[in-house]
């Protein structure tokens, strides 16, 4: 007899195996979306909901997204939000409290739900179980199952279903924070911006894919002018916060798929995938003036910024992570060299900047 046959025969053998699976799951993968998933599975396999969803919340905006769903729902609902107070899962959210709806035409806090899509699915919601994912006081998500057999509800399966949501609180904490260990391993913390260590893993992730599939990427090297002086006269404290709204015009001015780095000290990179040296030279040229024209308002001081920039293209200026970097460090000095407050792009030289003054 197989085990799950064996299993299947004992309910109190059966809870113990849902368990297990889910214990598992939680020590076996760092994947949040995957233990969540497992999590789900189990919940169905134990409640036999027709469709079932979970979803996380959004803290900044107050509002619930779809994290998981079942079937080909999933990718309709990526996009939806859930406003706090909104339906059940909002009102679940808002509130913190569990909640277990027999007929909801007959609530007056749901009226007219039953006649809404729930999770893609074209029925009418009879009745839900829906429960908040809470840890610290906190609500992280909630958890809702439409048109359950309510029926065979117990308290003993109300308190299966309360630790189940327990441990999908718990594969949700650990994954922020594995997210937040993440982060700080990537990025820099003055500017919140990428890292150098993080700059050259990417590096060499360009440079794979560029050799695979025949691209190119570019790479911007950014130095500010004379910023040792702005230290020396109103302090570092005053430098520090340049730095981060400088780090900010730099990612206001790219596309979402590039990225920017805080190289050290007053220098930054940006690295732009699927860019030849055109493409990247009208980027260099549209961030210096972006730096140029923008007024830095500090403490009650009223700050300018220049910059010095260089401009290298794969494969042609480089085919190793460190001669990128040179490529495009050296055409940087290059413009620091002769006139500051410009672009210089390798094979090409500085460009012509009405900004610049005569060298």
């Amino acid at each position: 007899m197989a085990l799950n046959d064996f299993i299947s025969g004992d309910p109190n053998l059966r809870d113990l195996l849902v368990f297990h699976n889910v214990a598992r799951a939680l020590t076996s993968s760092l994947d949040r979306d995957t233990i969540l998933r497992t999590i789900m599975q189990q919940m169905e396999q134990f409640f036999e909901p027709e469709t079932w969803s979970l979803l996380l919340m959004d803290e900044p905006r107050k509002e619930l997204y779809y994290a998981v769903a079942i079937g080909q729902a999933e990718a309709d609902l990526r996009e939806v939000r859930v406003p706090l107070g909104q339906g059940i899962a909002g009102w679940v959210a808002e509130h913190g409290e569990s909640l277990i709806v027999p007929e909801v035409d007959r609530d007056p806090r749901f009226a007219g739900l039953s006649k809404e899509k729930i999770a893609g699915a074209n029925f009418r919601v009879r009745s839900a179980i829906c429960m908040p994912l809470r840890s610290r006081l906190q609500t992280l998500g909630v958890i809702q199952l439409i048109n359950c057999r309510l029926d065979t509800l117990s308290d003993y399966t109300i308190s299966f279903l309360h630790v189940l949501c327990d441990y999908a609180a718990i594969a949700i904490e650990n994954s922020r924070s594995m997210e937040r260990i993440h982060e700080l391993t990537i990025t820099d913390d003055c500017t919140g911006l990428y890292n150098v260590r993080y700059l050259y893993r990417q590096l060499e992730a360009e440079i794979e894919r560029a050799r695979r599939f025949h691209s190119r990427f570019s790479l911007i090297f950014v130095d500010l002018d004379h910023f040792k002086a702005v230290n020396d006269r109103y302090g570092h404290l005053v430098g520090s916060q340049l730095l981060v709204e400088v780090g900010q015009v730099l990612k206001s001015q790219v596309r979402g798929v590039d990225s920017v780095f805080r190289y050290g000290g007053d220098e930054f990179t940006v690295l732009l995938p699927e860019s030849g040296k055109l493409a990247a030279q009208e980027t260099a040229a549209r961030l210096h003036s972006a730096l140029r024209e923008k007024i830095y308002e500090i403490d009650g001081l009223t700050l300018n910024v220049r910059a010095s920039f260089g401009v290298a293209t794969y494969p042609e200026d480089g085919t190793s992570v460190h001669e990128i970097i040179r490529s495009a460090d050296s055409m940087m000095y290059l413009v620091k060299g002769l006139s500051r407050d410009n672009v210089a792009v390798a094979g090409f030289g500085i460009l012509p900047s009405s900004h610049a003054p005569p060298s």
